[in-house]
């Protein structure tokens, strides 16, 4: 992972495992696909595009300080998950990515989507109780 050397409290997703976790996944399905050359153009676009959409999602909800907000923005999240898993499991399923590719990309995002899961319940209750500062010190 890229070391940042600035820091502040509006980078404070960086310190969630969730969007590291996001940020891998990025970089796998990157190296995976970008260097397949028998799938589309536009479908790598689109599986890469999903991907990188996923650690986004989880930021710029972070960044609008509003847990209504962050929550909307996580469930943006997982469903840019949701579509990188179908289109992974379509391009398995006509033979663009073997399964060894395929069930590496799939652990990645096994683990990925369980956090984001996690983290969308955990917040849901500390919404529930009001236990949540609308704009985080």
């Amino acid at each position: 992972m890229l070391e940042i050397q600035r820091k502040n409290l509006n980078r404070g997703y960086m310190k969630l495992e969730v969007w590291n976790d996001a940020v891998s996944l990025f970089e796998h399905v990157y190296r995976c696909i970008a260097g397949i050359s028998n799938i589309d153009l536009k479908n790598k676009s689109q599986i890469i595009d999903s991907a990188q959409s996923v650690s986004a999602n989880i930021a710029e909800g972070y960044c609008r300080k509003s847990i209504n907000e962050y929550l909307y923005f996580l469930n943006v999240a997982l469903g840019s998950m949701g579509e990188l898993m179908t289109r992974l499991i379509g391009l398995r399923l006509v033979n663009r990515i073997n399964s060894e590719e395929f069930n590496i990309l799939d652990e990645f995002h096994y683990k990925v989507d369980n956090k984001l899961l996690a983290l969308i319940k955990s917040l849901n209750r500390k919404r529930i109780s009001g236990n949540w500062q609308e704009i985080i010190d």
